[in-house]
């Protein structure tokens, strides 16, 4: 199943900024595991926003819903997915059929 995914940090004023970047560190790490794995197939920075368009291929909606529970950034997370079928029309292969 994939899944169009906008995600939208907002780093509380006052946070510790040396755990902010402890934290970002470790959401590198996690996309970079999820991305190799072929579940996070395309990630996208949204230009001058801490902010990204992403697009996800997996099993379920839970499956989805655990990746990003499991990122380290996701409590100063704003999150908005929106399923994803095929076009009829799209000329392109199915996510699927890529390899």
């Amino acid at each position: 199943m994939l899944f169009h995914v906008g995600i939208t940090v907002r780093i509380p004023h006052g946070a510790d900024a040396d755990e902010i970047q402890k934290l970002s560190a470790r959401e590198h790490e996690r996309a970079k595991e999820l991305q190799l794995q072929r579940k996070w197939l395309h990630l996208w920075r949204v230009a001058g926003k801490f902010a990204n368009i992403s697009v996800f291929d997996v099993d379920s909606p839970a499956e989805l819903h655990e990746i990003l529970n499991s990122l380290p950034l996701y409590p100063f997370m704003e999150v908005e997915v929106t399923a994803l079928c095929r076009h009829p029309g799209a000329l392109e292969p199915a996510a699927e059929q890529i390899t």
